[in-house]
């Protein structure tokens, strides 16, 4: 699994004849980042680095309310229906995992009492299966014990095709069984390098069994605690409107000393993030805003105003350009976009190919995204051990008119390919942002200087990121040729977030549109990748299957990635936030708090 050089050093770390930033340092030179050398640590039976202990009150409570706005407000308070980032945020306020995601790539315990390790008994030699402790004590919100139990209930549920979980994906190929009743054990089929996926971060949240057992499967939308949750969090739940607001109270029995900080918490949802940015910035009437996607001149303006400041977290997240590989504009079984179809015009590789080159990522960044953007022909951006460097972009238009005028779609009368009678038509859609519409405009722009007439369509972001199955401007349903909008990369690994991809996992009608593949993009070679990946133990090898997924993304043109996004949020001046660019906004809330 590991060579004899990183064999050695990891005794070393083991034995402390080399501290552990030194091992990261060594690994460093080799291009291993801090994330994956503390994996090797942990598989190699080095206890996993906790996080640093920079929280400061010693009291619970005394922070008084803690306002924050999410201008894409929460629709549902599931996790595992959270299609969305913005459900994903609001679960978190009640519902937990064993543990999350620190800004370093540490695993922070959360539910859990301890990390696994080799050295703990927790991971096993053989990489197929993994110990967690729970920590004792904990109740539910209603004052049930959480056990064992809760854990086993939600494998089955979020496992179970007929429940439509989005983190079917994360739960489906393993076993979750009992053995105490404080640990548990999950099983994989395969060596599995990176366990810490199942109740781990944005879809590690566990349910109570005791108030969804009548709901799992068929009758999974019609909990009424999808709406009304009752969890183990910092905060009990108060109120909840869909698109609007999210209250909740501090929660007396939590299971962290001196947590939570603040007296109650507000998430308020809608606006904009140009609203959002002003009103913690300049104006000082929210605490915290949530994804700045603000041209950063704006955000450089308001700064001025003293009240408030930006913070960057880096990790691995895209803004993007996906492209249909179905037909949105045929309807089989009463389903458009349908994987039964191919696109009329996006189905030829050479024509995807010439549009990404009307991509001007230069001008997005300058005029944009400044501080918070870099350019990349990359989907997978990171740890930089997975970052490839086979691939390459550029702006080029008349290239681009070159490979459209080979591939049959001829400059008409009026300025607009066609081939076959068929005018070269898309319809590009995006969440209702800024510099959403600004980056539309831009990619318009060059389009129409090739020929290609671009219709642009803007929706409201709580309608785009919506969970309701029956919404047809949804971003899974996928009803235009080409769609913008990022996807957060949540933990310091590509395993969840190149897995989406795969052909089992093709949004349809079947699935309920949960489905997380939502270009409907088919290849065998990137299926049998990502198999290899997620059993392979060494790391090198591993590496280069994600490079080799990330690379056929590319040569495919399934997404013409737009920019490397940092996390950008908004802060007062004395809140202090626990971010970490490999998580989401409030996977760590328990640990905010104000400073004095």
């Amino acid at each position: 699994m590991l060579d004899k050089e990183l064999r050695s050093m990891i005794g070393q770390v083991k034995d402390g004849r080399m501290d552990r930033r030194a091992f990261i340092k060594r690994l460093a030179a080799v291009g291993l980042t801090a994330p994956l050398a503390n994996q090797l640590l942990a598989l190699g039976g080095v206890a996993m680095a906790q996080s640093p202990a920079v929280y400061k009150p010693t009291k619970r409570g005394g922070g008084g309310p803690l306002k924050v706005l999410w201008w894409q407000g929460p629709t549902l308070l599931n996790p595992h229906f959270a299609t969305g980032t913005k459900d994903q945020d609001g679960s978190r306020l009640f519902y937990e995992p064993l543990a999350s995601w620190d800004a370093d790539g540490n695993l922070n315990p959360i539910l859990a009492a301890e990390i696994p390790s080799l050295a703990n008994g927790g991971l096993a030699a053989d990489a197929k299966s993994v110990v967690w402790k729970i920590k004792p004590g904990v109740k539910w919100h209603d004052g049930k014990p959480l056990t064992a139990d809760d854990f086993v209930f939600t494998w089955q549920y979020a496992s179970d095709p007929a429940t439509a979980a989005v983190s079917i994906s994360t739960y489906g190929d393993i076993t979750v069984e009992k053995v105490s009743d404080l640990s548990i054990r999950i099983l994989f089929k395969t060596p599995t390098p990176f366990w810490a996926n199942a109740f781990v971060g944005a879809y590690g949240c566990v349910l109570p069994k005791h108030l969804f057992a009548d709901y799992k499967g068929s009758k999974s939308r019609e909990a009424p605690n999808n709406l009304s949750p009752v969890g183990t969090g910092p905060y009990k739940f108060v109120e909840f409107k869909p698109g609007d607001v999210v209250r909740g109270e501090l929660n007396p029995d939590y299971h962290m000393p001196n947590r939570p900080h603040f007296d109650t918490i507000e998430m308020k949802g809608g606006g904009d993030a140009v609203s959002a940015a002003r009103a913690v910035i300049q104006t000082g009437e929210f605490d915290f805003a949530w994804n700045m996607q603000v041209e950063d001149d704006v955000l450089l303006r308001l700064e001025k105003g003293g009240k408030g400041k930006t913070l960057y977290a880096t990790g691995g997240d895209i803004e993007f350009i996906a492209i249909n590989f179905t037909d949105p504009n045929t309807e089989i079984d009463g389903e458009r976009s349908s994987i039964k179809t191919k696109h009329p015009i996006l189905s030829d590789p050479n024509v995807r190919k010439a549009l990404a080159l009307l991509v001007d990522r230069e001008s997005v960044k300058k005029a944009i995204y400044g501080r918070a953007g870099r350019t990349t022909a990359n989907y997978l951006n990171g740890p930089e051990k997975f970052v490839s460097k086979n691939t390459s972009w550029e702006f080029n238009i008349e290239k681009a008119s070159k490979m459209l005028d080979d591939a049959g779609w001829k400059v008409g009368a009026d300025g607009i390919r066609e081939k076959d009678g068929k005018k070269f038509k898309l319809l590009y859609q995006t969440s209702t942002n800024g510099p959403r519409q600004k980056t539309q405009a831009i990619v318009k722009q060059a389009c129409q200087k090739a020929g290609i007439d671009v219709e642009l369509k803007s929706v409201v972001a709580s309608v785009f990121f919506s969970s309701d199955v029956a919404n047809p401007d949804t971003y899974p349903k996928f009803y235009a040729d080409i769609e913008e909008f990022q996807i957060p990369m949540t933990q310091p690994d590509p395993a969840l977030h190149m897995r989406r991809y795969i052909s089992a996992n093709v949004a349809t009608k079947e699935n309920k549109w949960q489905g997380q593949n939502f270009p409907r993009y088919v290849n065998k070679d990137y299926d049998a990748a990502i198999a290899a990946a997620e059993t392979e133990t060494d790391p090198v090898k591993r590496a280069a299957l994600y490079i080799k997924c990330n690379d056929l993304l590319w040569q495919d043109t399934v997404f013409i990635p737009v920019m490397h996004r940092l996390k950008v949020e908004a802060a007062a001046n004395n809140l202090r936030p626990a971010l970490s660019g490999w998580a989401n906004e409030t996977d760590n809330i328990q640990d905010w708090y104000r400073e004095a």
